[in-house]
This record gives C-alpha cells, sequence and structure tokens, in this order.
C-alpha cells in the first residue's frame, strides 16, 4: 500500500460506481484472484477518458477484459479499443464478457506475446494503456513511442509495486530483483525521454501519465 489505507478507502467510498456488468466482472475477478484495475485507478481512467475523449485506445494486457470494458463503457461514442492479451486461459473469458457486453465491434483483442504483436500494429493511438508484465514495460517502450501520436497519452499502471520500488534491490526477494530493476529503468526513461514529459502519481500501485512532445 504506497497511500494510507484509511484515506484510500475515505476517496474509494466517494465513487459513483460503475455498471452492474462491470461490477459483477470486478467480483468475479476478484473472487477467482485476476488482477484488475484498483478503484481509485478506475476513477482516474474515467477522468482521463471524458478529458482526452479519445478515438482509439490501445490497452497492452487484457486479462478478462474489465479495464477494456470499463474504458469502452466511458469514452466517448465510437472509440474503438484494441487490446492485447497472451494467456490463454483468459482469453476465452475476455472474449465471452465482451460479448455478453454487447462490444464486440467496439472492442479487438489480438492474441499473442505484446513484444511481437507491437511490432505488426501500425497507425497511431490517443491513448496506450500499459497493464501487463511490469518487467516488459522497458521493452514495449520502443514500439508504444512510434504509436503514439504527438499529444497522446501513455498510462502505465502498477509502477511502485506496492512500495519495493523505494527499496534497495537486496531488500526485495530474488525473483522480484529483475522485475524491480526494468521498472526503475524504465520510470527513469520516461522521466528523462526528451520526447515525453511524464508525471508520476502515487494512485493504486502507482501510475504514470506521459504525453509525447
Amino acid at each position: 500500500m504506497i497511500v494510507d489505507e484509511r484515506m484510500a478507502a475515505f476517496i474509494d467510498s466517494l465513487d459513483k460506481g460503475n455498471t452492474p456488468f462491470l461490477d459483477e466482472i470486478e467480483k468475479f475477478a476478484l473472487e477467482t484472484q485476476v488482477p484488475i484495475i484498483r478503484k481509485s485507478m478506475q476513477s482516474l481512467l474515467k477522468f482521463l477518458l471524458a478529458y482526452v475523449k479519445p478515438k482509439k485506445i490501445l490497452e497492452v494486457g487484457t486479462a478478462i477484459g474489465f479495464s477494456a470494458l470499463l474504458m469502452s463503457e466511458y469514452a466517448p461514442k465510437g472509440c474503438h479499443i484494441t487490446t492485447i492479451e497472451k494467456y490463454e486461459k483468459r482469453i476465452p473469458v475476455a472474449r465471452e464478457n465482451f460479448r455478453r457486453a454487447g462490444k464486440e465491434q467496439d472492442i479487438t483483442l489480438i492474441e499473442g506475446d505484446a513484444t511481437e504483436v507491437l511490432k505488426s500494429l501500425e497507425g497511431t493511438f490517443d491513448i496506450i494503456f500499459m497493464d501487463a508484465a511490469k518487467g516488459q514495460y522497458i521493452n514495449f517502450l520502443p514500439d508504444i513511442m512510434r504509436l503514439l501520436p504527438q499529444g497522446g497519452l501513455l498510462i502505465s499502471d502498477n509502477v511502485l509495486q506496492d512500495g519495493d520500488i523505494i527499496e534497495s534491490r537486496f531488500a526485495v526477494t530474488r525473483r522480484n530483483r529483475t522485475i524491480h530493476a526494468r521498472m526503475r529503468e524504465y520510470l527513469y526513461e520516461l522521466k528523462h525521454n526528451p520526447g515525453l514529459e511524464t508525471v508520476i502519481l502515487p494512485v493504486g500501485d502507482g501510475v504514470t501519465l506521459s504525453t509525447k512532445l
């Protein structure tokens, strides 16, 4: 927890909530331990969608489709979302959720490793939402920069690793040290890349907002 738990609970308690179908998927995710975006991140996404008014969104990391459906629900009418997922067990669940929500025309799910899929994509996206394997963010970045237009918004979730990001690499568990090092490298690159302006926010498990200059 990177923000005081009581304060986070208070802020979340003020949220007006989502649609019943989104609530159903969120409940399922929590019961089956599928990671989805936290309440505070949901609120931030809804604000950014209303502010940016995107026509095209790219999501890296679908899971069971919760965040894609949330973005489709709160984005302007006509916005199309392309989302990438490689975990075979979750792909059919996501597709079924898109079908049940009547969003099959609004959301395109591409199966495969994002490292390869990103290289095959063309055009640009108004918003790119990164919520996949945290240790791969730095490897995704060159293609993300290619797919992001001037003024486009890159949102990267879970960048503070429950506070572990500030610890020495020797203070984190051995199995997490590579992810820890790569996320530090990613944050440094976002803040020092001359083509980006980035802010790091302690929202949820940490999020960065980057706009392409």
